[in-house]
């Protein structure tokens, strides 16, 4: 992408005023997103995104800059400006680059650059006619596929030069039903770091069927009445709940600066001893996994907390710096125009002991929680709130009429002691997590949890 002549001397340039650290991020990436509505196509985007982001430290200051062009120039005099944040002399006397080849732990069978338009919206329109066709209250269907193909070169002072290439792709579909003067959604979505080897793995028309399903069985849903209550919380998607409520606040980001539940909690048990939680960015073809992350740091397996007890953060290196720590290879950046920091990967809680009939069968009067909505948390206090898109009241131990309307709210620190059954069943699921550095790619996942106590929204 870079020649490295031109990556040292742009290192150069940033540390001539007294910076002890110099990264040069240069992305080049191709996105593509395909949207049909009612079986026509709607909408077909193409994106190129290329361009250089430079960071530099000193301490545990921090400046960045980044330039939309990856000619020598723009590159060249983006370090410079980087460079007049600070004023001294250069701490940094040589720079040796090397090339490091971390491997590629997520083949690609069939980049999804070589297919046509046609072969991926054929796809979305089975999808779609079988949501269609899956009952007369289906008032709209909608599918969209998207591809990325992102390539970085990461730069450091420190000698690093190193080079990556990440291909995703993913399908969801949505439809709508309606009746009564309502409206009620279901969706499904897969995504992968793979090609379009992907679609293979799932019949378009059972997708399209189970989010008409999801959509019909919440249109003749009541409404949950508001309490405070056990609930189930099925796997996959159900995890974004660990995501949010917990996740976010073992961050470094928010560690380091002692906004978060668990700043200072290390060895501490800030769990149930049934939970154990992972954040992993090494599991072949996930979705949010890569070779090196966006400082050029390998990815790892991170447990984070093991029977209840906290074990490890997710660093970055600018956050590492304050706390004393080395980077765990979390740092993340949507592009080369966000300022990387620790993100997760693909966070799940692990597989327990506990059978699925026999959670439901504990659980006299409560809510099952089948599938999981979006939520918003506060890192520093922990307080959650979330949707539960699809529910039903669990009465007796038995899973009975379906329910909308629910939410669950509460405070990650607390939920956390209250797991206190856990399935054997992992299976993640695939998202989009917003935060600072922007919007990156991020796998959920859990078995089957049961929360003993927490607070369900409802009327």
């Amino acid at each position: 992408m870079l020649s490295r002549e031109l990556v040292k001397e742009a290192l150069r340039r940033a540390l001539a005023t007294g910076a002890d650290y110099a990264e040069v991020f240069a992305e080049h990436s191709l996105n593509k997103n395909i949207n049909i509505i009612s079986g026509k196509t709607d909408k077909i985007g193409d994106t190129v995104i290329s361009g250089v982001g430079i960071r530099i430290f000193k301490g545990t200051r921090c400046v960045s800059g980044s330039a939309s062009s990856l000619a020598p120039e723009a590159i060249l005099g983006c370090a410079s400006k980087v460079a007049d944040a600070l004023t001294g002399m250069p701490l940094v006397r040589d720079i040796v680059l090397r090339e490091r080849l971390f491997g590629n732990i997520h083949p690609v069978r069939v980049v999804p650059g070589d297919v046509c338009n046609a072969e991926k919206i054929d796809y979305l329109r089975q999808a779609c006619l079988a949501a269609k066709d899956y009952s007369d209250e289906i008032s709209q269907v909608s599918g969209t596929f998207l591809e990325v193909d992102h390539k970085i070169l990461i730069a450091t002072s420190e000698g690093l030069f190193a080079q990556d290439r990440q291909i995703r792709t993913r399908v969801i579909v949505s439809s709508i039903a309606s009746g009564n003067g309502e409206n009620q959604d279901g969706a499904v979505n897969h995504g992968a770091r793979k090609g379009m080897e992907l679609l293979e793995e799932y019949d378009p028309k059972a997708l399209g069927r189970e989010a008409s399903r999801q959509a019909v069985t919440m249109l003749h849903a009541g409404y949950i009445k508001a309490g405070t209550m056990p609930v189930a919380i099925e796997n996959g998607f159900g995890g974004v709940i660990f995501h949010e409520a917990c996740g976010h606040s073992l961050e470094a980001s928010s560690v380091a600066l002692g906004q978060s539940q668990f700043a200072g909690k290390l060895g501490e048990q800030i769990a149930n001893a049934k939970v154990t939680a992972i954040d992993d960015g090494t599991i072949p073809n996930a979705w949010g996994s890569f070779n090196i992350d966006d400082e050029g740091t390998p990815a790892r397996r991170n447990v984070l907390i093991e029977n209840g007890i906290l074990k490890n953060y997710m660093i970055d290196k600018l956050n590492g710096r304050r706390m004393g720590m080395a980077s765990t290879g979390n740092s993340r950046r949507q592009s080369y125009q966000f300022e990387p920091t620790s993100r997760m990967t693909n966070t799940y809680i692990a597989a327990g002991e506990d059978e699925d009939r026999d959670i439901i069968a504990s659980i006299g009067y409560g809510l099952y929680a089948k599938s999981m909505g979006g939520g918003s948390v506060n890192p520093v206090t922990g307080q959650f709130n979330f949707s539960v898109d699809e529910g039903y009241v669990i009465r007796n131990g038995e899973i009975c009429e379906p329910v909308r309307g629910a939410s669950l709210i509460g405070k990650g620190s607390e939920i956390l002691m209250n797991i206190d059954m856990v399935g054997k069943n992992v299976a993640r699921a695939q998202g989009m997590c917003g935060a600072s550095s922007g919007s990156i790619p991020t796998d959920v996942g859990q078995p089957l949890i049961r929360v003993s106590s927490i607070v369900v929204g409802g009327r």
